[in-house]
C-alpha cells in the first residue's frame, strides 16, 4: 500500500511477523523484513507495487527481535542490499540476537551488518531519515522519522492506543515512557508501528499519544 510519494506499507503476514515499510528512493530502504517464513509473501507484495527486489539497496531494523529481523539474510540474498544499523544496535547486536533467539526457541538467529550509521541520519536520495534511539521495548530500539513526509516508523515502541511490551529481556517501562514522550513532540502525519494498524492524520496521531499518556501509562 502506497502511503506517500516515497513510502509503502506492507502489513504483517502472520504470527512472528511484523509490519514492513519500504522507502522508494534512489537508495530504496526496507525497514523490518520480518520473519523468514513469510519472506516470499513480502517479496510478492513488493512486486505487486511494481518494485523489484533488486531495487532495494538498504535493509534496516527498528530492533533485534526475531519477528522484525529474522528475514534480514533472506531479503539481502534476494535483493543484494546492504544491511545497515544504528550504533546503539552495534553495542547489543550479538547479545540481543542470542537472548531473543533462545527466548523464542529460534536456533542460529543472526545476520551480519554491512555498515553502521555514523551520525544518526540515513539518506536514501531525496529523503533523509532521522534515526532516533528509543529504548524501553528493547535496549536497541530505534525509530525512523522523516521530516519531509512526516512519517515515523516506531517498531514496537508505540502502537495505535498502546505501547510495546517491556517485560522482554532488556525492556524497561521507565525508558519506554521517556521514549514515547520524546516521540510525541515530533510533527507526525503517519505513525507507523511494528504491528496492527497505522495511525494517519496529525490530529489522530496527537490524540493517540494523549490516549496513551492518559489511559495506558496512568494505569501501569
Amino acid at each position: 500500500m502506497k502511503l506517500t510519494e516515497h513510502l509503502y506499507f506492507y502489513p504483517e503476514n502472520g504470527m512472528m511477523d511484523c509490519n514492513h515499510y519500504l522507502v522508494k528512493d534512489a537508495e530504496s530502504l526496507l525497514i523490518d523484513p520480518g520473519s523468514s517464513q513469510f519472506s516470499s509473501e513480502l517479496i510478492a507484495q513488493i512486486k505487486r507495487d511494481g518494485i523489484k527486489p533488486e531495487d532495494i539497496k538498504l535493509i534496516t531494523n527498528t530492533h533485534l527481535h526475531p519477528d522484525h529481523c529474522w528475514a534480514n539474510s533472506a531479503l539481502k540474498q534476494a535483493s543484494g542490499a546492504k544491511i545497515i544499523s544504528h550504533p546503539v544496535q552495534e553495542n547489543h547486536h550479538k547479545g540481543a540476537l542470542s537472548r531473543m533467539g533462545s527466548y523464542f526457541g529460534i536456533p542460529g538467529l543472526g545476520f551480519e551488518v554491512d555498515e553502521y550509521l555514523k551520525d544518526g541520519k540515513l539518506t536514501t536520495g531525496k529523503l533523509t531519515l532521522e534515526v532516533i534511539a528509543a529504548p524501553g521495548h528493547a535496549r536497541e530500539s530505534v525509530c525512523f522519522y522523516c521530516p519531509e513526509e512526516k512519517f515515523l516508523v516506531t517498531g514496537d515502541v508505540v502502537f495505535s492506543q498502546n505501547i510495546g511490551r517491556y517485560d522482554f529481556p532488556g525492556g524497561s517501562l521507565e525508558d519506554l515512557k521517556k521514549s514515547v514522550e520524546t516521540l510525541s513532540r515530533l510533527d507526525i502525519e503517519y505513525l507507523l508501528p511494528g504491528h496492527m494498524d497505522i495511525v494517519s492524520g496529525a490530529e489522530n496521531v496527537r490524540q493517540n499519544f494523549e490516549f496513551i499518556a492518559r489511559y495506558v501509562f496512568n494505569s501501569l
